[in-house]
């Protein structure tokens, strides 16, 4: 993590200097408003350093006032998802408030990793979620790599998990079990809904989505990131037509591109000039499975041509299951001309 201790005078400099060791593992900047500017950088107004402080770090520690400090960070807020770790430290490094941007920006994280490491510093945390420990969707997304949706919607969501009340969580088995590891998680919070059985939603109450696809509503949607493509194809087959098919998969799926993490195919695919064209133009790794790969899983998939031209259980689906880190196959194969594409996660 990057990081900018903001200082306003010399004893405020002082507390800075005995702060960087805590934070060694981290690259830490001091700015100081004093005349002492041996490897520090100095400022004549705090308004002048608090730009470049916003876009350039991902965290920044003042210490002063409380006051002075909101009055000069309100015109830089944007939202929770982008905004730096906002934190304020006393003099005496015996006070800490992780003021902005606790969850995602990681301002509490950060707090407590001081605190642990300071005898006697107290950390006045106000995130109610983290105060009486229950389950944060925010934090749930930040650990897993998901990105998030609707953020707005969050709110409403933590509200009913801290007053105790029912929340909606449509998903997958795989991260369902996640979901039930993770810190804060009681059972009696939450109901489980498959994404094929939407029919059992309860408009009533808050959702949340946690999916590949962006949905089209406003309830909190988290999203993983790390999809597999499985990729079949007909003998000769462009890179031109499969990069076609795929983004017509990406959005007639709701998908972006960025989300597929890698490619996979049958290995008697695996000398397409077309399919390694398309991997080398998206920049993006191809893995290839054997017969007996494909064959030795379990699950059974869609018909598939290739049973009856290679003896083997498919192509698109296997491969992307397969190739994928949750082994859940979200989106079965479609067919695009001479392209079949399947998406695990």
């Amino acid at each position: 993590m990057t990081i900018a201790i903001v200082t306003i005078n010399n004893p405020s400099l002082e507390s800075a200097k005995r702060l960087l060791p805590i934070l060694s593992s981290h690259k830490c900047t001091i700015f100081n408003k004093s005349n002492d500017g041996d490897g520090f950088i100095i400022y004549k107004k705090l308004d002048d350093i608090l730009t470049a402080t916003w876009s350039d770090f991902d965290a920044i520690i003042f210490i002063m006032a409380t006051g002075a400090v909101i009055r000069k960070v309100a015109p830089h807020l944007k939202d929770k998802a982008s905004d730096p770790a906002v934190i304020i430290m006393t003099l005496d490094l015996k006070r800490i408030i992780p003021l902005l941007s606790g969850h995602l920006g990681g301002a509490n994280e950060l707090s407590v990793e001081i605190t642990d490491n300071i005898d006697g510093c107290v950390n006045f945390m106000t995130t109610a979620s983290d105060q009486i420990k229950v389950l944060s969707f925010d934090m749930f997304a930040k650990k897993m790599g998901y990105k998030i949706s609707n953020l707005k919607s969050l709110a409403e969501v933590s509200n009913s998990i801290i007053n105790k009340e029912i929340v909606q969580v449509v998903t997958y088995p795989i991260i369902e079990e996640k979901l039930k590891k993770f810190e804060g998680y009681e059972d009696e919070n939450f109901k489980f809904i498959s994404p094929d059985r939407l029919d059992l939603l309860n408009i009533d109450i808050p959702t949340v989505y946690i999916t590949p696809q962006k949905l089209n509503n406003n309830s909190l949607q988290l999203h993983p990131q790390n999809i597999v493509l499985g990729l079949g194809m007909n003998r000769g087959t462009t890179a031109k037509e499969i990069d076609l098919s795929v983004k017509r998969f990406c959005l007639e799926h709701s998908l972006d591109i960025e989300q597929i993490n890698l490619l996979a195919s049958f290995e008697a695919k695996s000398d397409e000039i077309g399919l390694l064209e398309f991997s080398k133009n998206i920049n993006r790794d191809i893995k290839f499975f054997s017969s007996e790969d494909i064959n030795g899983l379990e699950e059974n998939f869609s018909p598939s041509e290739a049973t009856r031209f290679f003896n083997i259980k498919g192509v698109a689906e296997p491969a992307s299951l397969l190739a994928s880190e949750d082994k859940t196959l979200f989106l079965a194969k479609r067919i695009y001309g001479s392209v079949t594409i399947a998406s695990s996660f």
